[in-house]
């Protein structure tokens, strides 16, 4: 494990939980495993896919043009950068029982066919194997893990699509509200 990819995704800069324990995750995996982090903020802006941008993932790269190629440059470094990464720490609160916009116009952005997985006779196939993924998750209303929380079993279902299968939840809101246990130790027994 030797590089790390932090996303958060909260529109809360002050008090955010997923922002909170993410980044004591981050902190505590750099320091175990000595690893070069880099940090992604999507609520700072990830734009939405469009037209020109399906028409140039659709164009083989060989034939591609000066826009096909600035359309997708974006999308190019999400994916290098996902593609580089040993260990993801997704932080992505709920909103409206599912994820962000911005999280979700990331995965919109990183899910390539030809990057990310490719399709086969038995169906899609993820290319990014053997990676750990750590996803925080906070809501101030929807339990992590009912029937309401569409976000959850959406971020592992795209995290294996693309092929990264060890994906752990923690529920941010349970670790901060912890009284007996400090952020820190919560975190560092999760990673243990």
């Amino acid at each position: 494990m030797n590089t790390l990819l932090h996303l958060n995704s909260s529109g809360r800069y002050e008090g955010s939980l997923t922002r909170q324990v993410s980044q004591e995750l981050v902190t505590q995996l750099e320091k175990k495993h000595s690893l070069s982090v880099t940090h992604r903020d999507l609520a700072k802006g990830t734009p939405f896919i469009d037209e020109s941008w399906i028409h140039a993932t659709f164009t083989p790269e060989e034939q591609r043009s000066a826009e096909n190629k600035a359309a997708l440059a974006l999308s190019d470094t999400l994916v290098d950068e996902l593609v580089a990464a040993d260990t993801i720490v997704l932080a992505a609160p709920i909103y409206n029982f599912s994820v962000p916009a911005a999280t979700k116009a990331w995965i919109d952005q990183i899910a390539r066919v030809g990057r990310t997985f490719v399709y086969t006779e038995n169906g899609p196939k993820g290319l990014l194997e053997n990676k750990k993924a750590y996803v925080v998750i906070a809501s101030g209303g929807v339990p992590i893990g009912s029937e309401m929380d569409f976000a959850s079993g959406y971020l592992t279902l795209v995290l294996g699509f693309v092929g990264i299968q060890d994906v752990t939840i923690i529920n941010a809101a349970s670790i901060v509200q912890d009284e007996q246990t400090p952020v820190s130790d919560a975190v560092a027994a999760i990673i243990s």
